[in-house]
């Protein structure tokens, strides 16, 4: 029994009028006539009396809304409880970041707590290889990624941050001494991609597949992680790209960093699933977009 026939029932049964009842419930007269048949059929039996000059209940219909009254008013009151607290910003919102919380990140997280002091952000390490698994399963609420995302039942918001590329090598590798590389070289460089569930439009940005000319550029196997990544790097195994900021965080002594010219920047932003949309998440972009350009949102 669905809960928008009940409440045009009770609605309908203090009114006693289909005009007044369609307009309290934000409906057309004819929906609600066809709500209550749909009711009226799922009963058995005649709720209302209605002829051209009243409406009435039937016994029937008396003893269904007495009845269903105590009941109906708890579930009202519960939806209603659950919608002002989807409107509220409080309790803890679970942030996921991928592989480094770069100050996009963090920057993020402060200017957000800042805000809204009533809600904690627990950051939460995303696998680079299953960049939306924690994010669709609910463990997180929304989390940073590389855009585009092509996928139908995520939402994203804006570029948070637009950077350029560099190209992990092992330092014994031929081009660990060059100070810079252009994207065509890459055709030459065998490239470590991602394990596991990832989508192709997010592959393509981690280890693209041909160079921007469209010169086919080979594979080197793939791992889950950064970590693992930089592990076949220092081995001299292939090469990974890594956005700059990234590079940055993860300098080591066996590993050089060349800049690549010539690709597409590396953009950050944010996902979350639209069916678990809340204004904490939505509240976490704005801030998170406010942060990237250095301005503070206003307070609701």
């Amino acid at each position: 029994m669905e809960f928008r026939e009940l409440e045009c029932f009770v609605v309908l049964s203090e009114e006693l009028h289909f005009a007044r009842t369609a307009e309290r419930l934000y409906l057309s007269p004819g929906r609600v006539s066809q709500l209550m048949r749909s009711l009226e059929t799922r009963i058995g039996g005649r709720l209302f009396e209605r002829t051209s000059r009243r409406v009435r209940l039937t016994p029937l219909g008396e003893r269904f809304l007495a009845d269903l009254r105590p009941s109906y008013e708890g579930l009202a009151n519960a939806v209603h409880r659950a919608k002002a607290a989807a409107r509220e910003v409080t309790g803890e919102l679970r942030v996921g970041f991928l592989a480094t919380p770069t100050e996009v990140v963090t920057g993020s997280v402060r200017a957000f707590e800042r805000r809204y002091p009533e809600c904690a952000v627990e950051l939460v390490e995303i696998p680079l290889s299953d960049p939306f698994g924690k994010l669709r399963a609910g463990q997180v609420d929304l989390t940073f990624t590389l855009l585009p995302v092509n996928e139908p039942d995520l939402a994203t918001g804006e570029g948070l941050n637009e950077v350029s590329y560099q190209l992990g090598v092992s330092t014994r590798h031929p081009l660990a001494a060059r100070t810079g590389i252009a994207a065509e070289e890459l055709a030459d460089v065998p490239l470590i991609g991602l394990d596991g569930p990832a989508p192709r439009v997010y592959r393509e940005l981690i280890a693209p597949s041909v160079t921007p000319s469209g010169r086919p550029i080979p594979r080197a196997g793939t791992v889950a992680t950064s970590q693992e990544g930089l592990t076949q790097v220092a081995l001299d195994r292939g090469g990974m790209l890594f956005c700059t900021p990234t590079a940055a965080h993860h300098r080591r002594p066996d590993v050089s960093f060349v800049p690549v010219a010539g690709l597409s920047p590396s953009i950050m932003g944010l996902a979350w699933v639209k069916a678990a949309e809340t204004a904490a998440v939505l509240a976490f972009e704005e801030a998170a977009a406010g942060h990237a350009h250095r301005v503070e949102p206003l307070v609701a």
